[in-house]
């Protein structure tokens, strides 16, 4: 399966949310996408809305299938319970941890800016997207790279204190990665334990 390139708006109206952020489309189209999108739909069943739960987190993250089945795998392993720590080992990927310390106003952006080796952790250079930060790791921007427009626009009036599992440096353009963050801090509107569920019944 290869990376999502379509519509963005037209997952989001999939959902009925702006999971890739405000959503121009969607606020005003608030139905799913298709002839029939604006129609009143059969109730799923409650595999298809297992499966759509699945999918949501998958875009949501942008973590491909086989990706995702990994973390699965892991999280099903380690000790917590399972969706949590899912959605904790998401919440620790190098790209969205860039993305929640306001270093880019998306998921995708923050990974473009990964992918083209703008962020470095721990003072090292790390362009790979999905690198799992560990608690006490700091996450900041390359030297040369911290005069980017992108950005500085992204870091425009954010609100570095709302996620209180990361440490921000203002002077340092960096941030410390406490700890994963509890599930209640989580602000995804994720129903976890579905993810699963459909995992059990394969």
């Amino acid at each position: 399966m290869a990376k999502y390139i379509g519509p963005k708006s037209k997952i989001a109206r999939r959902f009925g949310e702006a999971i890739y952020g405000p959503d121009k489309v969607l606020s005003r189209r608030n139905f799913p996408p298709g002839q029939h999108g604006n129609n009143r739909r059969r109730k799923q069943s409650e595999y298809a809305v297992m499966l759509a739960e699945k999918q949501k987190a998958k875009y949501t993250y942008g973590v491909l299938e086989r990706q995702f089945r990994i973390m699965f795998e892991k999280a099903a392993k380690a000790e917590g319970i399972t969706g949590e720590v899912l959605l904790q080992n998401l919440e620790s990927r190098l790209d969205n941890v860039v993305f929640r310390m306001g270093l880019a106003p998306t998921r995708a952006a923050a990974r473009q800016l990964v992918s083209h080796r703008h962020i470095v952790v721990e003072g090292r250079v790390v362009n790979i997207p999905s690198f799992a930060v560990k608690p006490g790791m700091v996450v900041g921007v390359r030297e040369k790279a911290k005069s980017l427009e992108v950005i500085a626009d992204a870091l425009a009036g954010f609100n570095h204190s709302k996620y209180p599992w990361i440490e921000w440096d203002e002077q340092q353009k960096a941030g410390k990665f406490l700890h994963k963050p509890e599930r209640a801090d989580i602000p995804e509107n994720i129903k976890e334990q579905l993810i699963v569920e459909l995992y059990s019944k394969n």
